[in-house]
């Protein structure tokens, strides 16, 4: 398996929470103010091995990412899979409430969809094997940890993915500006998938022929679309406001 570092005090601290192995922590030599105390006082109850670092070695490790004198190194990331998905929504006894990203290609807007996925109690994210990002480092930074705590499935096909969770009475809704509704004209309740496209080409002709619907964001500024985390963020929270309506 390959390695990789987690950088920055945020992603290593729900790193080191998680279940996940880690290898080694390296922290940069004098630096140990503040949160990197409770950093050094997790691995240490863990028993992972801690080096410290110039801030020469930890810059190489960071890869252009902003360590704040600490490190871990870790093996791959885990992927999950769409049972399992399915499974922890079971378990929660709760509709799934999964996000499928066709093609995002961009490690920051992955990391971006993940950290607001997670805070909005999404059951889990589904991502292509090619022509995509994958979880890395960057991802980990961005997401502020929040991969550590979030089920990803790394499948082969995504309309083959959502064949399956059709037969699992999922609706799938896609994010499209051809979209007949409004997000917030249309009922998002109950089992279901949202559907977010590629940065630049939005969602494949195959994929949003599989949708159940395609919904869409009004735009009445001079630019046409939104960055494809935040049209995100908006439809994931417009899904937990309805659910919270229907409760009250």
């Amino acid at each position: 398996m390959n390695e990789q570092y987690i950088v920055g005090r945020n992603p290593v601290l729900e790193l080191l929470k998680s279940d996940k192995q880690v290898d080694k922590l390296y922290i940069q030599k004098g630096d140990l103010h503040g949160s990197i105390n409770k950093i050094i006082g997790i691995a240490k109850s863990r028993n992972i091995i801690i080096q410290q670092a110039d801030k020469a070695k930890l810059d190489s490790m960071a890869n252009g990412n902003i360590h704040q004198g600490v490190a871990a190194l870790v093996t791959d990331y885990e992927y999950s899979t769409i049972d399992k998905i399915l499974d922890k929504a079971k378990s929660r006894n709760e509709d799934p409430f999964i996000i499928i990203l066709d093609e995002i290609e961009d490690t920051h807007n992955l990391g971006a969809i993940v950290r607001t996925a997670e805070c909005a109690g999404v059951h889990g994210i589904i991502i292509p094997k090619r022509r995509a990002a994958m979880v890395n480092q960057t991802v980990y930074k961005t997401s502020a940890g929040a991969v550590e705590h979030m089920l990803i499935a790394n499948v082969n096909n995504i309309s083959s993915a959502i064949d399956e969770l059709k037969k699992n009475r999922l609706w799938i809704y896609g994010a499209d500006m051809g979209g007949e509704d409004y997000y917030f004209d249309i009922s998002l309740l109950g089992p279901i998938a949202l559907v977010i496209g590629n940065e630049g080409k939005g969602l494949s002709r195959l994929v949003k022929e599989k949708c159940d619907f395609l919904i869409k964001i009004p735009m009445v500024g001079k630019i046409s679309s939104l960055n494809a985390s935040a049209a995100a963020s908006i439809l994931i929270y417009e899904v937990v406001k309805q659910n919270h309506e229907k409760r009250k």
